[in-house]
């Protein structure tokens, strides 16, 4: 086994047994298996820095054949876009969503299965994360997951509909992307955000709960039918079914944010103390 180290995106080879940490993204290969982590502060916040390491661990993981199990830190799978860098300006709002629209397609289209292992909460874009993978483990406990953009004055972007509108309930897209309802890992499942929860449990060792679905996946993914997993994936989620990826200025318009949002996209709901603020 080896651990590939991305800082930014740099990548490090190293023959090592142990998964080297860093400031941003870590890639462990380990028997056909990719274990993608993020781990960006508390929230886990999506910066053009993250997905540039996360692209690098696809980059990686393609090359490498290998089924990818995207993680985050233990209770925080993703807060969702880093609004440091969203509320420099409507400009840069735009590039930030660009890039994680691109992204979350080319998840939806990865040629090999893709897995959340969702570690805790996922909120705004950590929640469009797990609308545009293969399967989703979640972890039992008082986590948040949902779309939280219209509570706190943001709209969204219209390839972000469309994916959930693909992978959620109708009455759920309703409640979710226009009534900004959050919710807990046990009804996230009917919502779509989910397939199936788990006992906490280390995010690398969420999977081992359930190695049937690990192990469908896999073997898909080796045998003659990866070519048509490949191209199904492709044609499900072409470029006219999810919408174009350049953003509009009327839908990433922001209005004024309270300052006591704490520097990322899903930050109040982790604060009870401005509850009256997100409407929950």
């Amino acid at each position: 086994m080896f651990a590939i180290q991305l800082t930014n995106t740099h990548l490090i080879l190293a023959v090592d047994e142990e998964i080297q940490v860093t400031e941003l993204v870590t890639y462990e290969l380990n028997d056909g298996i990719a274990t993608i982590t993020v781990n960006n502060g508390k929230a886990n916040a999506l910066s053009h820095e993250v997905f540039d390491a996360l692209n690098a661990a696809l980059d990686q993981a393609e090359q490498d054949k290998a089924i990818v199990i995207l993680t985050g830190q233990p209770g925080m799978f993703s807060g969702g876009y880093d609004l440091k860098e969203m509320q420099k300006g409507p400009k840069e709002a735009m590039a930030l969503v660009k890039v994680g629209s691109t992204f979350t397609r080319r998840l939806a289209a990865f040629p090999l299965p893709v897995i959340a292992a969702c570690s805790g909460h996922a909120i705004a874009k950590g929640a469009f994360v797990l609308l545009s993978v293969d399967y989703r483990i979640g972890v039992e406990g008082g986590f948040k997951l949902g779309l939280n953009e219209v509570a706190i004055g943001m709209t969204m972007h219209h390839a972000g509909i469309e994916i959930a509108r693909h992978r959620m309930p109708a009455p759920y897209f309703y409640r979710s992307v226009v009534n900004a309802e959050i919710f807990n890992p046990e009804t996230a499942i009917a919502a779509g955000f989910l397939d199936e929860i788990v006992a906490p449990l280390r995010p690398t060792a969420i999977l081992g709960k359930n190695l049937v679905a690990l192990r469908h996946l896999e073997k898909i993914a080796v045998s003659p039918a990866s070519a048509v997993l490949r191209l199904f994936k492709m044609t499900i989620h072409n470029r006219d079914s999810l919408g174009s990826l350049d953003p509009e200025p009327t839908r990433l318009k922001m209005l004024p944010l309270n300052t006591r949002h704490r520097g990322f996209e899903g930050a109040n709901l982790f604060h009870p103390a401005d509850p009256e603020q997100i409407g929950i």
